[in-house]
């Protein structure tokens, strides 16, 4: 099964930014700490996660063929299209005018868009 973008946009950076407060303590999936109500300071996700605004836009993935990597039918993707892909790298790529996210290998002297699911090569798409 393909994983196929659905794009929301391009990043807007001119939108009002919210901080969020950063835990000033180790977040422990325990019991309760005695720090929980100490913050360190606040952090800017926009700032933090897009580096190059001018270049990044926003989709949702829909699929499950890169749940092995971490990414589920539904999550938010930023894309930064100014980064160079390398081998190994977890991409976004338009192929027959939709955009797929998949592991960009090289097989040989060819390049292939894997799905996670699989490392076989009848499921790779070859580039």
């Amino acid at each position: 099964m393909n994983m196929i973008i659905d794009v929301l946009g391009q990043a807007n950076m001119v939108a009002a930014s919210v901080p969020i407060p950063l835990a000033g303590a180790d977040v422990r999936a325990g019991l309760p700490s005695p720090a929980d109500d100490y913050t360190q300071g606040d952090l800017n996700l926009t700032e933090l996660l897009i580096p190059h605004p001018s270049s990044t836009f926003m989709g949702r993935a829909k699929g499950q063929s890169m749940e092995r990597h971490g990414i589920y039918d539904g999550n938010l993707l930023i894309v930064d299209r100014s980064l160079e892909p390398q081998i190994g790298d977890v991409v976004v790529m338009a192929v027959d005018v939709e955009l797929t996210c998949k592991q960009l290998r090289l097989i040989g002297k060819r390049h292939y868009l894997s799905p996670a699911t699989s490392s076989s090569l009848d499921l790779a798409q070859r580039l």
